[in-house]
């Protein structure tokens, strides 16, 4: 159990709550633990976000697919990490990703309610979960109002910073070239131009034309570093 309070008290909603704060709260408010086999799923896109949920052990990967173009996005989340608990609240509850096991993991999960009760008795909880709220949803906006101004390669520094968590390992986008275009508002010569000059400096891979890995998240990010 030990390892496991070690392990939450690394993560963003539990940062600054000593250990003897956080048992206090355990014997209070049901956190159910949850086991998954390799290959499992453990949410499809489109489940309610009933829950805050906690990859406690083990590995799983996070992939977001458009119904209108050829791409997907998927990255991996390693122990300890939470997982969107940006879904919990708001008009669409609905998770817009699918979660599977890459291994064995274990989940802790506590409910709505029970983490609202959490969040009520606690202003460190308060001010941890209005910091990740706020920081997931403030990122971009100077980058949004100045659209026609972001090149292409930034444009991929967006994508990717907006989909992606910032421990997200093992990034892949899975994509055709005209929707990739569509997506990013570009024109093909200049994502070309973008992409190769990624693959020069060793922030992406691209073993065949309709697949790409990121190498280096921080590198790709600092591309933004400058105009957010």
């Amino acid at each position: 159990m030990d390892n496991i309070f070690d392990k939450l008290l690394h993560l963003p909603l539990f940062q600054g709550v000593t250990q003897e704060r956080l048992e206090e709260v355990v014997e209070k408010i049901p956190f159910h633990f949850l086991k998954f086999k390799r290959g499992a799923t453990i949410l499809d896109c489109g489940d309610p976000c009933t829950h805050v949920r906690f990859v406690i052990s083990g590995k799983v990967r996070m992939e977001y697919s458009s119904r209108e173009l050829k791409f997907k996005i998927s990255h991996e989340l390693s122990s300890p990490e939470v997982i969107s608990p940006d879904y919990l609240f708001g008009l669409d509850t609905s998770y817009p990703f699918s979660v599977v096991a890459v291994e064995e993991c274990g989940i802790l999960q506590v409910a709505k309610q029970d983490y609202v009760s959490i969040v009520q008795s606690d202003k460190v909880f308060v001010y941890n979960i209005l910091n990740y709220l706020s920081r997931n949803s403030q990122s971009m906006k100077s980058l949004l109002l100045n659209i026609e101004q972001v090149t292409v390669l930034e444009r991929i520094a967006m994508l990717v910073n907006t989909f992606t968590t910032q421990r997200a390992t093992d990034i892949k986008l899975s994509f055709r070239l005209r929707d990739l275009c569509r997506l990013l508002g570009a024109r093909r010569p200049a994502l070309k131009t973008a992409i190769d000059y990624l693959i020069e400096n060793d922030m992406i891979a691209m073993p065949n034309n309709g697949t790409i890995f990121i190498n280096d998240r921080n590198q790709l990010l600092a591309l933004l570093s400058k105009k957010i």
